[in-house]
């Protein structure tokens, strides 16, 4: 079984995080930046995948992230990835931010699910201090919401016990 991590970054936050989370998930393949993705259809060779990406486009209804993921969505959506497991997490600012907390991950969770993955990797929202984010499904997350600028003491314990839920969700962790 072959997981890949795909990351996108601006300030090199979210490509920390997809390291740290490979050191905890040692079985994934180690983390690819998704600047040097030459096309995405790669996808469809893995059992499945861990994507992350910071929002910069705050309180945007499209292109979000403000990174290379806004020029592959509609790319991603054509894909066949039936029997895929896809966890996403997402990088934002709760403090500056609070209305569009990590908005980004819900627009990249979206399109990997019209590509008929099956998302996991879902996160309970009550542990975290925000007013609004897109990302909300219910009552969690559709991901792993992090916040590096206000609330940084907290991602290595938020990344560790993720880490032990992916290896429960998805196959081959």
């Amino acid at each position: 079984m072959a997981v890949g991590i795909y990351f996108a970054t601006t300030t090199g936050k979210t490509q920390d995080v997809a390291e740290r989370l490979h050191a905890l998930l040692s079985s994934t393949n180690a983390p690819k930046d998704l600047v040097d993705v030459a096309d995405v259809s790669e996808f469809t060779e893995l059992d499945g995948l861990i994507c992350g990406t910071p929002t910069w486009n705050t309180g945007a209804e499209t292109e979000r992230s403000g990174t290379a993921w806004d020029g592959v969505l509609e790319d991603i959506a054509e894909l066949d990835l039936s029997g895929k497991s896809v966890a996403i997490f997402g990088l934002g600012d709760s403090g500056s931010y609070t209305d569009n907390f990590c908005d980004a991950m819900e627009e990249l969770h979206g399109f990997f699910k019209q590509a008929g993955a099956t998302m996991v990797g879902y996160v309970d929202k009550s542990d975290y201090t925000f007013e609004e984010s897109k990302s909300v499904v219910g009552d969690q997350f559709c991901g792993l919401a992090l916040d590096e600028d206000s609330e940084s003491d907290m991602t290595e314990d938020r990344l560790t016990k993720w880490a032990e839920q992916l290896k429960q969700e998805i196959p081959g962790l």
